[in-house]
């Protein structure tokens, strides 16, 4: 997960040090009452023993015993549009990052722009989930969970995601359409049904509720911190175990 640098370690080595070589002065002069012997003892001591400590540091990073991996996880966020997938991932992301794990945090609305002539039909819905499987894949072989929050509407698509990436824990935000039809700020809602935008998930296009989330959170009934929450305990629980 993380390298311990020799310049990290040299400085923890010192910062003891200093806290051990004023006591050893301290009990050389009390015992001899030579302040001169007190302060050489201490100096002598100060060098052998930060070398030592870097030297025992060295040994112990190359041993694997006793060490436990904290195995990369996908935590997917899955709902109709303006459910509360992004608010509740962002502070779900924010939360894991005082855990100093590697993680990333993945949106739609950023993968889509460095996609931008992706469609929204079926096809190509489902083939833009394999590219974020492999992407998620590619993450984890380097150690790094993510945040991933995706309408991915069909559970074809998700079952992909899930087969294809492991530790995949499945978030389903769940709000009612006229729910998400209030918190329709860009006008969105209002455009699907005027027809202007094709293929849109609960209007002119089929939303497909998970049938086995592992977790499923309802913002009627839970606000995005309470949910964030829920998930980082999960989490917590499952794979960080801290």
């Amino acid at each position: 997960m993380f390298r311990e640098t020799n310049i990290r370690s040299v400085v923890k080595g010192i910062s003891w040090r200093l806290v051990a070589t004023t006591t050893t002065v301290i009990i050389v002069y009390i015992f001899f009452g030579r302040l001169d012997l007190a302060i050489a003892a201490g100096l002598i001591e100060t060098v052998l023993k930060v070398a030592l400590y870097w030297l025992h540091e060295k040994i112990w990073q190359r041993l694997r015993w006793g060490k436990e991996r904290i195995e990369p996880f996908n935590l997917w966020f899955t709902g109709l549009p303006l459910s509360g997938k992004s608010t509740i991932a962002d502070l779900v992301y924010e939360k894991l990052q005082k855990y100093q794990i590697p993680i990333e945090r993945l949106d739609s609305k950023d993968i889509r722009e460095l996609i931008p002539s992706l469609g929204y039909s079926r096809e190509d819905r489902h083939r833009h989930m394999v590219r974020l499987g492999h992407l998620i894949k590619t993450l984890q072989k380097n150690s790094i969970s993510t945040v991933a929050s995706f309408v991915s509407p069909y559970r074809e698509s998700r079952k992909t995601i899930t087969e294809m990436v492991k530790n995949t824990v499945v978030v389903y935000v769940k709000a009612d359409i006229e729910t998400c039809k209030k918190r329709d700020y860009k006008g969105i809602y209002e455009r699907a049904i005027k027809g202007e935008l094709k293929n849109f998930s609960g209007i002119n296009d089929v939303y497909e509720e998970p049938k086995h989330a592992e977790i499923v959170i309802d913002t009627d009934r839970l606000s995005p911190e309470e949910a964030s929450d829920i998930i980082v305990k999960y989490l917590k629980r499952k794979y960080i175990k801290q």
